[in-house]
């Protein structure tokens, strides 16, 4: 297979430096390579994917694979290249270092969002689909199931709800637990008006997923760009018939270098409101919300629970509640809540949260030893307005994956928060079907 290439991105007598490597995980070569950015009749690239996140190294992977058993005769959108090839944008130093390393990392089954959502689809599909990636690959991985709780009958009838639309709409695996059977399963665990159990939700080391990702797109020929900051994209012909330009600062030099693509996608995440905003009219532009999810780990060893707990759905609510969940190791932890902040760099857990997660956690986990909480991370979920997390409630926006009207070569993905992880391998595949059909 062709070696993959990180690039940090640096001027190279006015033309574009990479630097080769043999894959994610292995020392860079000393080979390099010049593009020129003269002309525009041969793009540096065919794809520029914009974003390293789970979400961003998946779509990466499979466009340098397709591109890879294509070979140099393969068709592109625009068949400007004479061969094909992908870029990796990321501004972090390293891949997935915000939102997907962030969160529960939770496989969840697809089961609060519409039918006809895309959340659902593509959950329902990348939940399959990752638990065989992980299973081929050796990514840490475990079908822990998930206990959904009711402590009122309000939210018992939230149970029946999930139930029924799990049943008879998406067909995805749910029963209830007895009181026998929850008592013998998880005695730590308070369910006063019922369990609604997923069986097949489960949980997933997100960093070695994303490095195993990243491994096999520079295996496949693809080129990474880490510490490289997007600054201005421009569509030429006007609309991108001709392709992209991209001004990308290198965040260790801060010198500023121009690639040109064929396509580009946005899968910037936290920062995908900034790039559509660079490229669309000013009356297309759109704001982004931040919700933070505040996190507390658990190092008592008592009480001990091997299940996933949730809380019932609440429409309206901007997640799923605060719920308990296990690492690889076993370790419990808790949260997220929803803090709405209005950045995406205060990633400082709030401690004063703290008091407000425990009345939480003992709804459910009333034996719960508080005095062995402590502060552990935080993460933010991108969010296109202040909605709940849950289809049936107040203002619930799906995926936004599309391309983007009045433009050529351009796949804009926003709002990709949660299922995004579980979802990523089969957000892939659409935007390589959005490209080639």
């Amino acid at each position: 297979m062709r070696p993959g290439r990180s690039l940090p991105l640096a001027l190279c007598s006015g033309a574009f430096r990479v630097r080769h490597r043999t894959s994610a995980l292995h020392h860079a070569a000393a080979s390099q390579r010049c593009f020129s950015q003269t002309t525009f009749r041969a793009a540096d690239f065919t794809h520029a994917v914009i974003g390293g996140g789970v979400v961003g190294l998946a779509i990466a992977r499979s466009l340098a694979q397709r591109s890879n058993s294509s070979g140099s005769g393969s068709s592109s959108p625009s068949s400007l290249s004479t061969s094909s090839s992908t870029l990796l944008l990321e501004r972090h130093p390293a891949v997935g270092t915000e939102t997907s390393s962030r969160n529960s990392e939770v496989i969840h089954a697809g089961i609060y969002y519409g039918a006809s959502s895309l959340k659902t689809a593509l959950c329902i599909q990348g939940k399959a689909l990752l638990y065989h990636y992980c299973a081929a690959h050796a990514i840490p991985h475990r079908r822990t199931g998930k206990w959904i709780v009711a402590q009122t009958d309000a939210q018992r009838a939230a149970l029946q709800a999930v139930h029924d639309f799990c049943t008879r709409e998406i067909h995805v695996p749910v029963r209830w637990v007895g009181a026998e059977e929850a008592a013998r399963r998880e005695p730590a665990v308070r369910a006063d008006k019922g369990i609604l159990e997923s069986p097949t939700t489960g949980i997933v080391d997100s960093h070695s997923l994303m490095m195993s990702l990243l491994g096999q797109f520079e295996d496949a020929g693809g080129t990474v760009a880490l510490g490289s900051r997007v600054e201005a994209i421009t569509p030429l012909g006007g609309d991108g018939s001709s392709g992209w330009e991209l001004a990308v600062r290198d965040l260790a030099s801060g010198e500023v270098s121009t690639v040109t693509a064929e396509t580009i996608i946005n899968s910037a995440g936290l920062g995908a409101v900034d790039i559509h905003n660079m490229i669309v009219p000013p009356e297309r532009r759109r704001e982004m919300f931040y919700a933070k999810g505040n996190y507390f780990s658990y190092g008592a060893s008592s009480p001990k629970v091997g299940t996933l707990v949730y809380p019932a759905p609440e429409p309206g609510h901007g997640g799923l509640g605060t719920h308990l969940t296990l690492d690889m190791g076993g370790r419990i932890k808790f949260g997220p809540d929803v803090e709405w902040v209005n950045s995406p760099d205060d990633l400082a857990v709030n401690e004063s949260r703290l008091a407000q997660t425990v009345r939480e956690v003992k709804k459910y986990l009333p034996g719960l030893d508080e005095t062995q909480l402590q502060p552990d991370y935080a993460g933010i979920r991108p969010k296109l307005s202040k909605q709940g997390a849950v289809a049936h409630g107040k203002g619930f926006v799906d995926f936004i994956i599309q391309k983007e009207e009045g433009y050529q070569g351009w796949v804009n993905l926003l709002n990709i928060e949660s299922p995004g992880l579980t979802s990523s391998l089969a957000i892939a595949e659409k935007v390589r079907k959005l490209l080639y059909g």
